[in-house]
């Protein structure tokens, strides 16, 4: 595949030298811009080309936002990973019905940027679990569990959190630590839901998540 092409826009030195950190330490990742608005980042994502936009939410000139819009209508080769300390479904959803393909909370950026960065260039979303269910909120509830219309089983919400995680790519030890229970547990959780919904691989839980609406908020219409 090559080298993923990154480019990086954020308007606070410090934050930009962190992640240019970061960056820089993966050898699969190349970061071939940085802008500190986004009026800057806009022209040199079009001149550019990267596979990946790292971008902030709130910045002068031009911002997350209409940055998101402008690169997804104009340089659709480029995939949005917004990296914000905004968690709010006020910014959350917006950001992902524009075009973004990753939403990552500052805060989590030292554990999980390269791999959010990763898995958008791979063609797949990352959603920070803070804010999963900002963004998951307009499709079916997850707080009262999540049913299957063939086995009228009801997932608790345990299990519906550890198949959603699971999609989204992280292992059972990733998850554990998550959502603060053991790895047993999560053994367990993934297991009980499996057999209740008739899942037997991890593909099976992308495509029954896709098909039940959890990931339809993070996909551009």
């Amino acid at each position: 595949m090559g080298h993923i092409r990154v480019v990086l826009a954020d308007d606070h030195p410090v934050v930009l030298a962190g992640i240019r950190a970061l960056l820089n330490a993966d050898p699969d990742l190349e970061l071939v811009g940085e802008a500190t608005n986004g009026g800057e980042a806009l022209p040199l994502i079009r001149s550019v080309a990267p596979d990946v936009a790292v971008v902030d939410v709130s910045m002068p000139g031009l911002n997350g936002l209409e940055l998101t819009e402008r690169v997804t209508g104009e340089c659709p080769g480029t995939k949005v990973l917004v990296l914000t300390v905004h968690e709010d479904a006020a910014y959350v959803q917006p950001m992902l019905k524009a075009g973004a393909k990753g939403y990552l909370l500052k805060r989590s950026a030292a554990e999980d940027l390269l791999r959010a960065v990763h898995a958008v260039a791979a063609g797949g979303v990352y959603l920070d679990p803070s804010v999963a269910g900002h963004a998951l909120s307009d499709g079916p509830a997850i707080a009262g569990g999540t049913g299957s219309a063939e086995t009228g089983e009801v997932l608790s919400p345990r299990e519906t959190e550890t198949l959603r995680l699971i999609a989204q790519g992280f292992s059972n030890k990733e998850i554990a630590r998550r959502i603060d229970v053991s790895v047993k547990s999560v053994e367990t959780y993934k297991a009980r839901a499996a057999e209740k919904l008739g899942l037997r691989s991890r593909a099976e839980i992308i495509r029954y998540a896709a098909s039940h609406g959890w990931l339809d908020a993070l996909t551009l219409r």
